[in-house]
């Protein structure tokens, strides 16, 4: 049995952070408010994960009111969504994702990214597809005022 899932995630800039995409630390003069780290990549991709399965969702399994998540590194988060997935007998067969940014310049990262990813879920790079778009200064994306990404899982019973 195969199933798709779809991930969004969406953070504001904010002064004073680090800014982590894709498990990455990015150079930028901003990074994401939130919660955690803020990656918002990873963040989509553990929504797709869990709504494929049938898990809820980041916010239901990784509550921002629980302070064991505070500043917490979204690699984490990511693992264990692989971990609550091979619970439930499946595994990833591919990701599909999109991240949504004015700026920073990202392409140049997705190598990266798609490495560090792979190993946190044990599957092979090539099974990750990281796109990297802007939105012609449109929204608030486009105004740089944050970034956004999507995200698609296909995942398959053991």
């Amino acid at each position: 049995m195969i199933r798709v899932g779809f991930g969004i995630d969406v953070h504001r800039f904010a002064e004073n952070r680090e800014l982590w995409i894709g498990g990455i630390k990015i150079p930028y003069e901003f990074g994401l408010d939130g919660h955690s780290d803020a990656d918002v990549l990873i963040h989509a991709i553990c929504d797709a994960m869990l709504g494929a399965a049938n898990l809820r969702d980041i916010g239901y399994q990784f509550p921002d009111t629980a302070g064991e998540f505070l500043n917490i590194d979204s690699k984490i988060l990511l693992r264990r969504t692989r971990d609550l997935l091979k619970e439930k007998g499946y595994s990833i067969g591919n990701i599909d994702s999109t991240i949504a940014a004015q700026a920073p310049k990202l392409n140049p990262h997705i190598p990266q990214m798609q490495q560090v990813l792979a190993d946190v879920l044990e599957i092979e790079p090539d099974c990750i597809s990281i796109k990297a778009t802007t939105t012609e200064r449109l929204g608030f994306e486009g105004r740089k005022e944050g970034i956004t990404a999507y995200a698609t899982v296909l995942i398959e019973k053991a």
